[in-house]
């Protein structure tokens, strides 16, 4: 298998090379030549095989060789060992709960896989990594966990200063080691700039070994497809259409579903579902994409005016905008919905759902009855746990939400992080000082 630059398919590289670098020395994204594909009977037996077979089986396909069977056993055994449960609460309507990794999110299984893969390939070649990733929330604190005390790796995590929450700092900036905080005074476009721009610039790029651990990286997408056919595995009746809606910032979450339904998933429709960030929406229904500067939004891991992983999504369907709006449907709320929408499930359900969940519920609720499907499974994608959006979700059902032991244990720790300008130059300096 080998991976091309979404900015020329002349430019192939193995698995390992597009894994280490993360973005192409082009400035594109890597997308595998083909999409693997699963025989039939794969989903047919699916319910004999254990989550962990299934992220190995989907797993050996993308990396078609390059990992031994034995050392990929060992990354997914160490990397996916946490449960992706499917919740029913009617016929119609499940909610697929991400957050039962160490962080709490979904990017948990993401961020988990990379590391392991990494460090594979560190050890390997004996050399030391710096990894930059851009976070607007979760990904910061899953990938700080994923990698702390990896030997080999430095990470760089960039978040937009009073963008978060203060759950999700105290996760990214109170480790120490490997792990460095920086609380980047700008969006989380403008951290994103400064990663892209750092990957570009051959002076720091190739002297620092820079790879990254957003979703720009391959093996951050990878098993994020493992979870989509585990939902799939868990549906009671899976004769009906299956419609998935996920919460959408950057849209590696739902590129991920997309290249899951490449391989063969049964899946009719996915929704990405977006907060008052209306960049993907307009593109849906207009097929011109016009990036945005990014607003801030109670959902604030969507909070992305310009997302990397449209390319992919293009790749994906050809550049196809009506192949894309046959597949995809997109809709936006603002904090008001959203806010309707925790009130609403834990009035019909009595479930207690974050702000991303809630723009999901809301994005699935209003296509069904646009469409007026009446008969259908749809799930609905919980990225985070309630618990990190504590305040917002005790205001609107007036309850007291529990936070589970390791995020109360952050914040008893000390923040640790240093405060950089949105200035590339200013950056640059620190990486070149600091990696």
């Amino acid at each position: 298998m080998k991976y091309y630059s979404t900015n020329n398919k002349q430019n192939l590289v193995s698995f390992e090379n597009a894994v280490m670098s993360g973005l192409a020395n082009d400035g594109g994204l890597y997308m595998p030549e083909t999409i693997p594909k699963f025989e039939k009977k794969f989903f047919n037996s699916i319910e004999k095989f254990s989550f962990q077979e299934i992220a190995l089986h989907a797993a050996e396909r993308f990396v078609d060789n390059e990992i031994t069977d034995s050392d990929l056993i060992n990354i997914i055994s160490t990397a996916v060992n946490f449960p992706a449960p499917l919740v029913r609460l009617n016929d119609n309507l499940s909610i697929l709960e991400l957050f039962h990794g160490p962080t709490l999110a979904f990017k948990d299984f993401g961020a988990r896989f990379m590391a392991k893969v990494m460090e594979h390939f560190v050890k390997k070649k004996n050399i030391e990594l710096n990894i930059l990733v851009a976070t607007s929330g979760d990904t910061g604190s899953a990938v700080a966990y994923g990698f702390y005390d990896t030997p080999g790796i430095n990470v760089f995590i960039l978040y937009p200063k009073g963008k978060v929450s203060v759950i999700q700092e105290q996760q990214l900036t109170t480790l120490d080691k490997n792990i460095t905080a920086l609380e980047i005074d700008g969006t989380f476009d403008d951290c994103q700039r400064l990663v892209k721009a750092a990957f570009v610039d051959m002076e720091i790029s190739v002297r620092k070994n820079l790879s990254s651990a957003n979703s720009i990286n391959i093996a951050r997408l990878i098993p994020q497809s493992f979870y989509y056919i585990e939902a799939y595995k868990q549906l009671e009746n899976k004769s009906k259409e299956t419609i998935i809606s996920v919460p959408s910032g950057n849209l590696g979450n739902l590129t991920a579903g997309l290249i899951a339904k490449k391989m063969g998933l049964p899946i009719s429709k996915f929704i990405g579902a977006a907060n008052n960030n209306k960049v993907f929406p307009e593109y849906i229904k207009s097929g011109e994409f016009i990036p945005q500067p990014s607003v801030q939004t109670l959902s604030n891991a969507m909070d992305v005016g310009n997302p990397s992983n449209l390319v992919r999504i293009m790749e994906l369907y050809s550049n196809s905008i009506s192949r894309i709006q046959n597949e995809i449907y997109s809709e936006s709320f603002d904090d008001n919905a959203t806010r309707y929408g925790i009130k609403e499930m834990h009035d019909k359900f009595g479930y207690i759902i974050d702000p991303h969940g809630a723009v999901g519920y809301l994005a699935l609720q209003s296509y069904v009855g646009k469409k007026n499907i009446t008969d259908y499974n749809g799930i609905v994608l919980e990225t985070a746990h309630p618990g990190k959006f504590k305040d917002v979700i005790e205001e609107e059902l007036k309850i007291n939400v529990e936070i589970p032991h390791r995020l109360a244990v952050c914040l008893t720790k000390q923040k640790k992080s240093i405060s950089l300008s949105k200035n590339y130059n200013e950056f640059k300096e620190f990486i070149i000082s600091s990696a």
